[in-house]
């Protein structure tokens, strides 16, 4: 199937709104980006963490599906299941707009930009293209952007060659660890889609042949097993599955190995921090954007 194109102006684009908790929220852009031409999503009770997501289609979605769709991300985070209303939207320039809501990032070395973008990276960047139709809450949200620098920081003093990205998304960090290290970089997500996206990234940033994309189920699927253990492993998720996950990412972590781990609140840092600390791991640096909190961790 032909994925459709995000510029292509047409007479009428339709809109889904959603409003959903802050724990399914790192993840909601994931349930549509097989579907949608973008999800942009907006943090609009930051006291009560909830989130409204914008869903743009080319064509008049079906209802249904994304009920259905809604529901499965509902029930995995143990949130209130989202009433989804569709809005028909008229006819505007959508490049002039996706250019202004993600413009080029310059984040440590790293260069993230969409695909609207034509002029040449910075001089001395490594230059990272995201799919215009999936870029939104990826290298502009503080979970991600404080990944990227600390895995900028970890590059200055040394290389890394058997890394995971657990919980990879939009593979946007497995392919920022591919381009440094010229590694192989092994990236699981429990979603299909976001597999599937991972995929698409690295073959459009030119390192398919590093960043190999897999469905797992945390920790558990053969493909970890077999690539471990890992000298450096990032999970940008959220902090109740990286507690969980602490055994488990202290099993895989080779001795002297390196985690990044992000995804989190500020509020959250001491309980993910204790449940890693209890594995033998201790803290090496920490990267904080407004409310949200990336750790570096030793073993």
């Amino acid at each position: 199937m032909t994925k459709a194109n995000p510029f292509a102006q047409s007479p009428e684009y339709w809109k889904v709104v959603f409003v959903i908790e802050g724990e399914a929220a790192g993840t909601a852009d994931n349930s549509f980006d097989d579907i949608a031409l973008a999800v942009s999503g907006f943090e609009t009770d930051e006291e009560n963490n909830i989130w409204t997501f914008d869903v743009l289609f080319a064509a008049k979605p079906d209802m249904e599906d994304i009920q259905r769709r809604l529901m499965v991300l509902s029930t995995v985070h143990n949130v209130k299941l989202p009433k989804a209303e569709l809005h028909e939207v008229h006819k505007q320039d959508w490049l002039a707009k996706v250019a202004r809501g993600f413009p080029p990032m310059q984040i440590g070395r790293f260069y993230v930009h969409g695909n609207h973008v034509t002029q040449a990276s910075p001089a001395g960047s490594v230059p990272i293209k995201v799919d215009a139709g999936a870029a939104f809450g990826s290298g502009e949200h503080g979970t991600t952007s404080c990944c990227l620098k600390a895995i900028d920081a970890l590059a200055k003093r040394r290389k890394f060659v058997r890394v995971l990205d657990m919980g990879c998304g939009s593979g946007i960090l497995a392919i920022a660890a591919a381009k440094l290290w010229n590694q192989p970089v092994l990236a699981v997500d429990i979603d299909p889609v976001a597999v599937k996206v991972t995929q698409e990234n690295a073959e459009i940033n030119c390192v398919s042949q590093l960043v190999i994309a897999s469905v797992s189920d945390g920790y558990a699927g053969e493909r970890v097993k077999r690539g471990g253990p890992y000298d450096l492993i990032i999970s940008n998720i959220l902090a109740r599955p990286l507690v969980a996950f602490a055994p488990e990412l202290a099993k895989n972590l080779s001795i002297g190995g390196v985690a990044v781990l992000s995804g989190l609140l500020t509020s959250q840092e001491k309980q993910v921090l204790s449940a890693h600390i209890m594995q033998g791991l201790k803290l090496s640096r920490r990267f904080v954007d407004g409310q949200w909190c990336t750790l570096v961790l030793e073993r």
